[in-house]
């Protein structure tokens, strides 16, 4: 059975081996929890394309560094952006050497626009707690005991 290639501009679903074979450039971006610790390792570079390039911004600990140094060293796959790491601040030292590994000090995020946003929020958020409005961000509302909840 033949399937209809999607038109530019669409977003289809994919399960993640498919994801992982048919893709050019994976870019990580998923919280830390733990179904997502290691997420990717050594059996999803092996499924990615040789020419295939990853790029972890999410969180250190989701890409498996040992093995994504090896898949680098090795050319399992051809690059990796990373901008956070498993251990922060060690890197994994293998990493260090590579020339198809970049990494950044974990500033994916150093942009004035959003550290202007992330100033904003943090403020709006101060000041609501100090008016004893509920703060709009407030991560563990069970600890909330502010006046009007």
């Amino acid at each position: 059975m033949a399937v209809a290639k999607p038109k530019a501009g669409t977003v289809s679903f994919l399960f993640a081996d498919r994801l992982l074979r048919e893709s050019d450039f994976i870019s990580v971006h998923v919280p830390l929890l733990p179904e997502t610790r290691k997420m990717m390792g050594g059996d999803q570079f092996r499924m990615m394309k040789p020419t295939a390039i990853i790029v972890n911004a999410s969180r250190g600990p989701v890409v498996d560094e040992a093995a994504l140094a090896d898949a680098l060293e090795k050319r399992v796959i051809a690059g990796a952006g990373i901008d956070v790491f498993e251990n922060e601040p060690k890197v994994h030292p293998k990493l260090l050497t590579l020339d198809n590994a970049v990494l950044t000090p974990h500033i994916a995020s150093a942009s004035v626009d959003t550290r202007k946003k992330m100033s904003m929020v943090a403020a709006e958020n101060a000041i609501a707690a100090l008016e004893g409005r509920r703060p709009p961000n407030l991560l563990n509302p069970e600890a909330w005991t502010g006046a009007s909840a």
